[in-house]
């Protein structure tokens, strides 16, 4: 799929009251406990990054969060999290590409999931790990989530959880993996917690 086609793709299923079946579906809720679980595993947060927010789900790790920036390349969805969100004080709202994005700040946690297999190419997944990787304060954690590989190219995607995984690799550390399997095969997915290395 091109970048234009998955900018349309994403906007037509923010249309919808659920997107992605995220609030109503008891596998969804549970692997966002345990993005929850992996998050906090090490501990009270002080500044994290989520990418990609969608319609707000995962959003709820914003009161462990001293400070919680979110990102998401479609304005809809930073609006309709908003929304969810209410009015919060220490929450920064920001429309951007995941490749682009840039600031000083340096993040000791940054949770993204379902997100990358949106890019057009493995060249532009690349250009984002490499970019969020760059943001991650030493000893910082990542948490990575997403579709596995099989099921993205299935859907017409380039790459899912398994090729991003062996780039976050080539330079962080993984710490943790959890195999997630649904009712149905279109569900399965990959969660994994990465450390920076402080040198």
């Amino acid at each position: 799929m091109t970048r234009v086609n998955n900018y349309h793709l994403l906007h037509r299923e923010l249309a919808e009251e659920d997107p992605w079946r995220l609030d109503a579906n008891a596998f969804e809720q549970e692997r966002h406990s345990q993005m929850l679980r992996l998050s906090f595993s090490q501990g009270p947060i002080t500044n994290a990054l989520e990418v990609g927010c969608a319609a707000g789900a995962f959003t709820e790790l914003a009161p462990y969060c001293k400070r919680l920036t979110v990102i998401d390349v479609v304005p809809r969805a930073i609006a309709r999290t908003r929304q969810r969100m209410k009015e919060s004080s220490h929450i920064n709202w920001i429309v951007a590409d995941v490749r682009q994005f840039s600031t000083q700040q340096l993040f000791d946690l940054i949770v993204v999931a379902e997100v990358l297999y949106y890019l057009e190419d493995v060249a532009a997944i690349r250009t984002a790990v490499h970019n969020l990787v760059s943001m991650l304060a030493p000893s910082g954690h990542m948490v990575f989530g997403s579709a596995i590989d099989a099921n993205c190219r299935r859907w017409g995607h380039v790459a899912g959880t398994e090729t991003v995984i062996a780039m976050l690799n080539e330079t962080l550390i993984e710490v943790e993996q959890l195999y997630c399997r649904g009712a149905s095969v279109n569900e399965d997915c990959l969660l994994s917690r990465f450390q920076k290395s402080t040198t």
